[in-house]
């Protein structure tokens, strides 16, 4: 196995589309067997990397009829990140439930069966730059000629309009952008970034998010329209009261490391045994129970920490003193007494903590598939739950073209 450098959320950096307690699941059905909310919508994915295909893995979770057009040597994707001879173990799960049509745009003939393709679907998903559908007569003016109903979601770093719409985007500069990672970190040293693609995968669920409300408006008008996320506008919409704590209130938030200025205790505690534990006791009962929980009921009675706004004015000598207990405790025994006294509470966890966690598996949120190339693949299920139409992984990541002649 060998691991290679996965970039920061790349969405297409140059002008060119493509070319330029409950047992784990182990059945994979095929696209065939649409199961889902979704079941009856067609989706046409054009894109790469990560913001436009995790939108289309959501839309295939709930059933969608997915098809990806890729490029003669595919979305690069398939090699990115850890990969198994040379084969991304990701793939399975970005690509699942998708089609596989290769299809190179500088074709005539290949793109006369995408623009086909593009006529006959409910929804054209794309993040290439900004102008680039509309050379190849896809953007939706075109479309709608023929595909009136046509919904156009476009994911971008800076969106299709305005100053910046013609930059190449990337989740991490969207995240810059965005304002988060001036917020994450500690505050003695530069902006963090957290170890996933945030700024994606948020443009990628405020792309299905949009696309499902623009299909719920479609039933009663029967037009399409366009969809239009930016990536950095993804990440704005998560700062809560930002911008008017800071211009009403004259408070530019900062780097605050594993607390927020203010809420405590709210923090990653030690154990004994080396784990931490996120325990979150800043609400006053709850601070109470928290004391009980510590053999320290009197702190819940001391004017330091009596109060929301005393506890947060004296955070630090606050989260020390819970420490100083966390530390005398193993995990388990911390979280069972912390359960018992109903205070909120849970280890921080690792890949490792997930696939053998009891709730994740009775919430069947660890499916396991065999890969095109043979490999078991844990990955999670769907999100969320649905009560009557469940969403499903009928198939993992296709081989490179398997689906093109389906469509041809």
């Amino acid at each position: 196995m060998t691991v290679s450098r996965t970039p920061d959320a790349m969405i297409d950096s140059v002008s060119e589309p493509i070319d330029d307690h409950v047992e784990t699941s182990t059945t994979t059905a095929t696209p065939d067997e649409a199961a889902g909310p979704l079941a009856g919508v067609r989706v046409l994915e054009l894109g790469n990397f990560i913001a436009g295909p995790f939108a289309g893995q959501l839309f295939g979770d709930y059933g969608a009829e997915v098809i990806k057009i890729e490029a003669p040597d595919g979305d690069p994707m398939r090699h990115w990140g850890v990969t198994l001879d040379d084969s991304s173990l990701w793939w399975p799960i970005i690509a699942r439930n998708k089609r596989s049509v290769v299809a190179d745009l500088k074709n005539p003939g290949e793109l006369a069966l995408v623009q086909r393709l593009a006529s006959e679907c409910d929804v054209i998903l794309e993040n290439f730059r900004p102008g680039v559908l509309s050379k190849y007569g896809l953007d939706r003016e075109t479309v709608a000629r023929t595909n009136p109903g046509v919904i156009v979601t476009h994911v971008s770093g800076f969106g299709q309009t305005g100053p910046r719409a013609s930059e190449a985007g990337f989740g991490s500069i969207g995240e810059a952008v965005g304002g988060i990672r001036h917020t994450t970190g500690d505050p003695d040293r530069p902006p963090a970034r957290c170890g996933v693609s945030l700024g994606d995968s948020l443009a990628a669920m405020f792309a299905v998010i949009g696309t499902l409300a623009a299909l719920h408006e479609r039933a009663s008008s029967g037009l399409g329209q366009e969809v239009d996320v930016a990536i950095y506008e993804a990440v704005a919409a998560l700062m809560e009261s930002s911008m008017v704590d800071f211009e009403v209130g004259g408070v530019l938030r900062q780097r605050s490391g594993g607390a927020l200025p203010g809420v405590a205790p709210s923090n990653a505690y030690p154990t004994r045994d080396g784990s931490e534990v996120l325990i979150a006791g800043n609400a006053d009962t709850v601070f109470a129970r928290l004391c009980d929980a510590m053999g320290r009921p009197d702190l819940a009675g001391d004017d330091r920490y009596a109060t929301h706004v005393a506890r947060g004015a004296h955070e630090r000598e606050l989260d020390a003193l819970v420490a100083d207990w966390t530390r005398t405790v193993d995990s388990d025994d911390l979280l069972a007494l912390l359960r018992e006294h109903s205070v909120p509470a849970g280890r921080v966890y690792t890949a490792a903590d997930m696939l053998t966690d009891e709730h994740y598996l009775a919430r069947e949120m660890i499916e396991r598939h065999v890969s095109r190339t043979g490999v078991d693949t844990p990955m999670l299920g769907v999100v969320p739950k649905f009560s009557r139409t469940p969403g499903a992984v009928r198939d993992v990541g296709p081989t490179l073209g398997e689906h093109t002649d389906l469509y041809r």
